[in-house]
């Protein structure tokens, strides 16, 4: 297998990810469409990753990196069994996890440089999905690497740190985000990020550290044949949807419960799906104590067509965050053609466009603005249809996957003339 490199020709890339989460937004999602895209340009793609693993195209090979996956979703934080602890990346995943870190980006990178170290010869490049653990810096020495950074994790633990309830709490949350130091002097030290929104490049910049020379927008895609309106689906009176991939503040889910418990209180009969998993915390305790547990419905690891039927069926689309680096849900729901009711919370307002326009927007965390911008979309058919068909043109005039890539492979390019990255192409 030859890592010999023409200029113009196909790239062979190893694309990292740490957590590969197949339906819910995030790095799976990404992984799947960005890594399609690219071999449909013609590069070969080989995908290194953890668990829970991406769905991939047929053509893309999968290495599994198993993680001691210490936060799956059935046994959150659990305690690994020493007989489970087979390697110095087993060790360093337990190690960090005991003393209260979020220890999979790290523990992964050494996975990853494991397995790519007797491999530097059969790729042109290395791709890492935001994983940014100290021995992507290692992987840099000997392959070409690109780093996409969607948004500073430093928003999310403000957000997590300013909802904490104690002292104590807040202390526990600081703990956990310690691998946000790590992620910020990795990338401020790589030769190129690519970043989703212009928003994010500025928040980067100013949270983490890293020098604008260095990062480059390369917004995400949609699919606009799958992600698509289904005129012979039915909408449902009443019906709202949302994506919660995580129970966490910076989603801003609570907001949007806790305006659908005043609407209902109107008298408006409500319901809501929600694209994710029911999770014990925060949200489940706020659903019961609202009362609204016979309203809700959860939906999870179905395909993007039964998502796509989904936003059908609701009347309006709820992106309820107090912060997005750019929202893949947020695109995938206008492109349906469905109207959508989004925050001004980060990238939002960069991504879905006017208010009244292509969107229907509110202050981020503020339930009784979310109430009310609802209301105003659920009592205008006319403003609904309108926003939702202005929304699919915004979004298909602009992002598409395979406009991704192309625009991901320029950068790849510039990053592979670096001098430096001469100096190892040149050595093979």
């Amino acid at each position: 297998m030859s890592g010999v490199y023409d200029p113009n020709g196909p790239l062979r890339i190893a694309y990292l990810t740490y957590r590969g989460k197949p339906h819910v937004g995030g790095q799976g999602v990404y992984t799947r469409h960005l890594t399609k895209a690219l071999v449909d340009l013609g590069h070969s793609v080989e995908v290194f990753g953890g668990q829970p693993y991406p769905v991939l195209d047929d053509r893309i090979t999968m290495h599994k990196l198993p993680s001691l996956d210490i936060f799956n979703d059935l046994y959150p934080g659990r305690l690994p069994g020493y007989w489970e602890i087979k390697s110095w990346p087993d060790l360093v995943e337990t190690g960090r996890f005991l003393t209260g870190q979020f220890s999979e980006p790290l523990a992964f990178s050494k996975r990853a440089y494991r397995a790519l170290k007797p491999r530097a010869k059969d790729f042109h490049l290395v791709h890492d999905n935001q994983c940014l653990g100290w021995d992507i810096l290692k992987i840099e020495k000997i392959i070409p690497t690109v780093v996409t950074l969607h948004h500073p994790i430093t928003k999310d633990r403000e957000l997590e740190m300013s909802h904490a309830p104690t002292a104590r709490k807040r202390r526990a949350v600081k703990r956990w985000y310690s691998f946000v130091e790590m992620q910020g002097k990795v990338a401020s030290k790589m030769p190129r990020i690519v970043v989703v929104s212009e928003n994010s490049i500025s928040d980067i910049n100013k949270d983490m550290g890293v020098s604008l020379d260095r990062m480059r927008l390369v917004p995400v895609g949609v699919d606009p044949e799958l992600f698509k309106p289904l005129p012979s689906v039915a909408r449902q009176s009443g019906r709202l949807i949302t994506t919660a991939s995580a129970d966490v503040a910076l989603k801003g889910l609570s907001y949007l419960l806790e305006a659908m418990a005043q609407l209902r209180s109107q008298g408006r009969e409500l319901r809501l799906t929600i694209i994710g998993k029911p999770r014990p915390g925060h949200s489940m305790d706020l659903i019961e104590s609202l009362g609204l547990l016979p309203y809700i419905d959860f939906v999870s690891g179905v395909p993007d067509e039964r998502i796509v039927e989904l936003y059908a069926e609701a009347e309006l689309a709820v992106v309820p965050s107090l912060y997005e680096g750019f929202s893949l849900p947020a695109i995938e729901a206008m492109s349906t053609g469905i109207c959508l009711v989004a925050t001004d919370g980060g990238a939002l307002p960069e991504v879905t466009g006017a208010d009244g326009d292509t969107v229907l927007q509110c202050p981020a965390g503020d339930a009784a603005a979310l109430a009310n911008t609802i209301a105003k979309g659920l009592d205008n058919p006319e403003l609904r249809a309108r926003v939702g068909a202005a929304g699919r043109d915004r979004v298909v005039s602009r992002w598409s996957w395979r406009r991704c890539a192309e625009l991901t492979v320029d950068q790849y390019r510039e990053v592979l003339e670096m001098p430096h990255n001469q100096q190892k192409l040149r050595v093979r």
